[in-house]
């Protein structure tokens, strides 16, 4: 079986990663200690650009504290999330890039 190298992207990781059509990046990895965050670039057999984001968090010993950051986490995820997706709207007027 072969496969079609066609379309890669420059940013493309040009191996295995590729797969249905999909193209996916290197993996960008931020580690931070307790924390690691994992970045992934992908376009869609359909040609729909995604960034695709792990997030790894050392919660503390106790079930409060946990519970604490778990809502924190969500809610700046949540922010950053929507931030994105905002961005990505066309402005009123103007046409999308």
């Amino acid at each position: 079986m072969t496969r079609r190298t066609a379309g890669h992207t420059a940013w493309c990781g040009r191996d295995q990663r590729c797969n249905l059509g999909e193209h996916r990046s290197d993996e960008i990895v931020v580690d931070a200690g307790h924390a690691r965050a994992v970045l992934v670039r992908v376009r869609t057999a359909a040609g729909r650009e995604h960034a695709e984001i792990r997030v790894r968090v050392a919660l503390a010993p106790g079930e409060i504290a946990a519970r604490r950051q778990l809502v924190g986490l969500l809610g700046d995820v949540r922010q950053a999330v929507t931030r994105a997706a905002v961005a990505v709207r066309p402005r009123p007027g103007r046409a999308a890039r």
